[in-house]
């Protein structure tokens, strides 16, 4: 059965332009009875689900979870960014641990970008993928790290699609006069995130997945050597389980909370912009250098697609739009009466320093979330790294786990309260 296109998440506000313009989006049943299998996996989203594949397609019997409809959380509902690399710079994050280490996580990330478009291709997924991306400087004294930073990625990191732009080039590219600088990545791109997730989903399936929406987990346990996952209506008992809540982690599992941050982030699509042929005339994806950073991109039929607003609560602005028309004038004033036909946001998984969040929380309980908004390649590579390590074909997960990713300081009363004193700091330094 399909999905309405103005089917309401419970979890997240707004109908995305996503959804309705992703075609059918089928439903799936509710878990009802206990289950037996080699693998648990709780979180339909793009980890989960690439987990729940390639396992089920080397024959590991496999049950998936989630609370909601797949697509409800950050995987249908994020900025369709690729990006290249992680979510620090090469070069930033050679500083924090070396060449190496910096080097083999960067290729890692091409090999994430790589497989997520074979993988469309391969099973005939129409995710609208279109080319490049820029990176914008909304301060003028970051022109030398940017011209830097093309030129370490071809000198240092073998990628030579990555060129400056100046303050004339990055003006005409974009169709703004709000930046001064930039440099345009031809080598990666952005996509209709939502088509992918339900192009995911139904490739599990027919593997062989037993795939479940609408059933919440209320605890994760080690019983008899064993997991077990409680949900309403029976317990899952599997050798191996994968969390992969990201953003959505609740009280699930305690280890995950207190690493992973949700965030709330809105986005909203305008109406075609037919009569504004400046903006972004070469269709790229855009993210600034704002802390609280900016990102849009046009669609295929010419909307532009953005998101800015972060919310460090679990709240919601009683009129999105509003918050993003400010936001859009601030770079294209053009474009202040131009239509908003739809407004959404959702939560993004963050940690303390930006890096996912890979670990053992309980024995043979693997955790993975806080891709911080560099998850459309990564997530959809984790999910495919886990089921390698389960499998023992590949250790490439390891990279992630070795990873120095803190705990949020304050514990669970206080966590929230210095987060956003924090990232308000930020917010406010990023005007400066």
């Amino acid at each position: 059965m399909a999905v309405k296109q103005d089917w309401q998440s419970p979890i997240a506000p707004g109908v995305s332009w996503y959804q309705a313009t992703a075609g059918e989006r089928a439903t799936y049943p509710e878990l009802d009875g206990s289950k037996t299998c080699d693998v648990a996996i709780v979180g339909g989203g793009y980890t989960g689900l690439q987990a729940a594949y390639n396992l089920a397609k080397a024959g590991v019997s496999v049950v998936l979870i989630d609370a909601n409809r797949f697509g409800d959380g950050a995987s249908g509902r994020n900025g369709g960014q690729l990006g290249t690399g992680q979510r620090w710079w090469p070069e930033e994050l050679e500083e924090k641990i070396g060449y190496e280490r910096s080097r083999a996580l960067f290729d890692l990330a091409e090999g994430a970008k790589k497989h997520l478009l074979d993988f469309a291709s391969e099973h005939q997924i129409d995710i609208e993928f279109m080319p490049g991306q820029i990176n914008v400087a909304h301060k003028e004294s970051y022109k030398r790290s940017y011209i830097e930073n093309a030129e370490i990625a071809a000198t240092r990191y073998d990628y030579p699609h990555v060129q400056f732009m100046d303050r004339q080039e990055t003006q005409e590219r974009l169709g703004s006069t709000r930046y001064h600088c930039g440099v345009r990545d031809t080598g990666t791109g952005h996509i209709h995130p939502l088509k992918l997730l339900i192009g995911l989903a139904r490739v599990a399936a027919n593997a062989g997945a037993q795939v479940f929406e609408m059933t919440p987990a209320s605890a994760v346990r080690n019983e008899g050597g064993k997991v077990k996952i409680d949900t309403p209506k029976g317990t899952i008992t599997a050798d191996k389980a994968l969390i992969a809540c990201n953003g959505y982690i609740g009280n699930l599992e305690p280890v995950t909370a207190s690493h992973v941050m949700p965030i709330r982030s809105f986005i909203g699509a305008t109406a075609p912009l037919d009569s504004f042929p400046s903006v972004i005339p070469g269709s790229e994806a855009v993210a600034d250098s704002r802390f609280v950073v900016r990102y849009f991109r046009k669609s295929r039929d010419g909307r532009l697609l953005f998101g800015g607003r972060e919310a460090y609560t679990a709240d919601n602005p009683r009129d999105i739009s509003d918050h993003i028309r400010r936001q859009i004038t601030e770079i294209y004033p053009a474009l202040k009466d131009v239509e908003i036909t739809h407004a959404w946001g959702g939560s993004v998984g963050i940690t303390l320093p930006r890096q996912p969040f890979v670990r053992e929380v309980m024995p043979n309980v693997t955790s993975i979330g806080g891709y911080s908004g560099h998850g459309v390649m990564l997530s959809n590579y984790c999910g495919k790294l886990y089921a390698e390590t389960v499998l023992g074909k590949s250790a490439d997960l390891d990279l992630f786990k070795e990873l120095d990713i803190p705990a949020f300081p304050g514990g669970a009363a206080m966590r929230a309260p210095l987060l956003f004193l924090a990232l308000s700091w930020f917010a406010l330094r990023d005007k400066f």
